[in-house]
């Protein structure tokens, strides 16, 4: 069978560590009949591939090759991974002008051989390089997302879980807006098994009375935590590896599950023309549908904050 024929196929651009972990990931996961990797060192790349390869008798089936552009042809999902990390000294606005310049140079190979493919980005800053692959390639937005707040959404319930003495599955809560300083928590509509999680704060009887300072103490660690991490071992990539995984699966295997990706925010809230964090339906289309979730007054202003923050960065970058 030609290789171009196993579906469902997956291509990975970047071989770094956010990269590889996906990798690895996607392959225990049986998501995939094919994955390919990039990457700008070709021989990091092949020794990623040797390496997960090897694994082979413990998993389901899966071709993983590492090549070039032309070894992406026809792919279901592309996830770009690769970009220039911060250096010291760097301004934000410089990194995003660097990484856009990237994309400038990967999006049209993915165009020319994969044109129907889902894209996935995941470079740094995530919502700022998904409207840049939106704008470059010219695809409809439901096909262009970003993982946005998929992680830090999961860092949240995870953390919620730990303080209620709840399975992680059971609470249900949103990190919205940028992937960054000016995401927040959308505890008006997180619930706990399908109780508001205010009425369960009061329910389960730890410091009630305290419990909008607990929240936020909640959310400051969780948006800190990323930061913690990498002051410990200098980088993140296995949370967001497994986020990735769990993006892919809901798009592969036409789930129509509900995640909060970056993606075309056009009307919401009066925002136009920006990528940020939303609730979304997604399927084999990418974006089936962007919720508008209710929220409080004061989480309508911090959304719109996000937006604003956004906004300028895109203007001031050239986009």
């Amino acid at each position: 069978m030609e290789k171009s024929l196993l579906k469902p196929k997956i291509s990975i651009i970047g071989a770094g560590n956010v990269g590889i972990r996906y990798t690895y990931a996607l392959a225990i996961s049986g998501l995939a009949r094919q994955i390919t990797l990039l990457d700008i060192n070709k021989e990091k790349a092949e020794g990623e591939v040797l390496d997960v390869s090897h694994g082979a008798p413990y998993y389901s089936p899966v071709e993983i090759s590492y090549g070039d552009y032309p070894s992406t042809v026809d792919s279901d999902l592309i996830v770009i991974t690769a970009g220039k990390n911060q250096k010291p000294g760097q301004t934000r606005l410089e990194l995003v002008r660097e990484n856009v310049e990237l994309y400038k140079k990967i999006i049209p190979e993915i165009m020319k051989y994969s044109p129907s493919s889902i894209i996935l980005a995941v470079t740094n800053p995530v919502d700022i390089l998904a409207y840049a692959a939106y704008k470059i390639s010219g695809k409809p937005s439901k096909e262009v997302i970003s993982s946005g707040t998929v992680l830090d959404s999961a860092r949240l319930r995870f953390s919620l879980s730990k303080h209620f003495e709840i399975d992680a599955h059971n609470v249900h809560a949103y990190i919205l807006g940028e992937h960054g300083d000016s995401e927040f928590p959308a505890y008006s509509c997180a619930t706990v098994g399908g109780i508001s999680i205010k009425e369960y704060c009061f329910k389960c009887g730890k410091n009630t009375c305290a419990y909008k300072d607990k929240l936020e103490s909640i959310f400051q660690e969780v948006k800190s935590s990323a930061y913690e991490i990498i002051k410990r071992k200098g980088e993140t990539s296995y949370g967001i590896g497994l986020a990735l995984v769990r993006i892919t699966r809901a798009i592969i295997k036409d789930e129509n599950s509900v995640l909060p990706v970056s993606n075309l925010v056009n009307g919401y809230l009066g925002i136009k023309d920006v990528y940020l964090s939303m609730p979304a339906i997604l399927n084999k289309g990418g974006v089936r549908e962007v919720l508008d979730i209710k929220l409080d007054s004061k989480e309508e202003g911090q959304f719109i904050n996000s937006a604003n923050v956004l906004k300028k960065i895109i203007k001031d970058s050239g986009l």
